[in-house]
């Protein structure tokens, strides 16, 4: 086993939130508080590269959410979700 150090702890580079739209195309809309709108702009490509058809009832989009919270931790952005669902039962952030 190796031990690594964890990375000293920076603030965001950038805020996203990623809004479900409803049942009807486009279904998926991300917007931005803060930070560099390069960043933004194409964190917002990968993301609707991944969500651009699912709802979130569909089975792939839970695979699809996670990679897409793995994505914005590699890039140090603060990420929020709003699926249109109870606080309780829009998981975890």
């Amino acid at each position: 086993m190796s031990d690594v150090a964890p990375a000293p702890l920076e603030p965001p580079r950038a805020h996203a939130r990623v809004v479900y739209l409803g049942p009807v195309a486009p279904h998926w809309e991300i917007h931005s508080d803060f930070g560099d709108r390069q960043i933004i702009d194409e964190f917002r490509g990968r993301v609707l590269a991944r969500l651009v058809l699912l709802p979130p009832h569909d089975p792939q989009f839970r695979r699809n959410r996670e990679r897409v919270i793995r994505d914005a931790e590699r890039e140090n952005l603060l990420l929020d979700w709003d699926l249109g669902l109870p606080e309780e039962d829009d998981g975890a952030r």
